[in-house]
């Protein structure tokens, strides 16, 4: 289980993120909404350790995140994608992959030099990367240099390092954002997938309303910093605070707010 409780940030004079609590359960996918500048990505930011919180604290199966930094807190279980891919362009498909792979992995680099368990190791190391590519549908892209791919394609292997971290928690901010409508299904049907295992908590961040209904089973809404709405989708998407504050908005249905 993932909660904060009294998460807070100032900037100067300004509260982006204002004293929210809350608590994500396995085997649940919660959709966070809001207007823009509501603080919806602050809020991820000091989940994942991005940021540092003013006030306020993070925990994940009773253990405490909120002084670690962003890469001791992956390794705890958080697994965090990015509006902006974050992948290394210069190498292969299925070298960034097996990075990811082998940062989990208690290989035998950490047992000394053996020439055979290294190539053994190293076999062990793909052969996980080549399955992960292959849920993905990227398999057949294994040796493109990643800055070769186009942009579904990289978020497609943003999803398959955040798979090969094995997280507890999934963290997705705007998946779909700069993708194609051809594009995004793919996407939505790797998340959806992703919640078939109801041991993992996911979390999303979007502005589609058509997405957050078909996936969410809670959505939580943030209005500037602060917790207004926590519930199931049909529930809360009518509430008067939702509609006055985050649908009422919208440019269009299913738009960004």
């Amino acid at each position: 289980m993932l909660s904060t409780e009294g998460l807070t940030v100032r900037f100067g004079g300004h509260v982006a993120v204002d004293a929210v609590s809350c608590r994500f359960e396995p085997g649940t996918l919660t959709a966070i909404v809001g207007p823009n500048g509501a603080g919806k990505t602050t809020y991820f930011n000091l989940i994942s350790g991005q940021l540092r919180a003013t006030a306020g604290s993070v925990h994940l199966d009773g253990r405490e995140l909120t002084g670690l930094p962003a890469s001791e807190r992956t390794r705890a279980g958080l697994g965090r994608a990015f509006q902006l891919t974050n992948l290394f362009p210069g190498l292969s498909v299925l070298e960034n992959v097996r990075l990811a792979v082998q940062a989990m992995a208690e290989g035998p680099h950490r047992r000394g030099l053996n020439l055979w368990s290294i190539w053994s190791d190293h076999r062990r190391l793909t052969g996980r990367a080549e399955e992960i590519l292959q849920s993905v549908a990227l398999l057949a892209r294994r040796d493109a240099p990643v800055a070769s791919l186009p942009h579904g394609d990289q978020r497609k292997l943003e999803v398959a390092l955040l798979m090969a971290l094995q997280p507890q928690v999934y963290m997705f901010d705007e998946p779909t954002a700069g993708m194609s409508h051809d594009e995004a299904p793919v996407i939505l049907e790797l998340i959806r997938e992703l919640k078939k295992d109801r041991s993992k908590v996911i979390l999303l961040v979007e502005h589609k309303m058509d997405v957050v209904r078909e996936l969410a089973d809670r959505i939580i809404v943030l209005t500037n910093g602060q917790l207004v709405a926590d519930g199931p989708p049909a529930e809360v998407i009518a509430s008067p605070v939702v509609q006055q504050a985050y649908l009422g908005a919208a440019a269009e249905p299913g738009g960004a707010a």
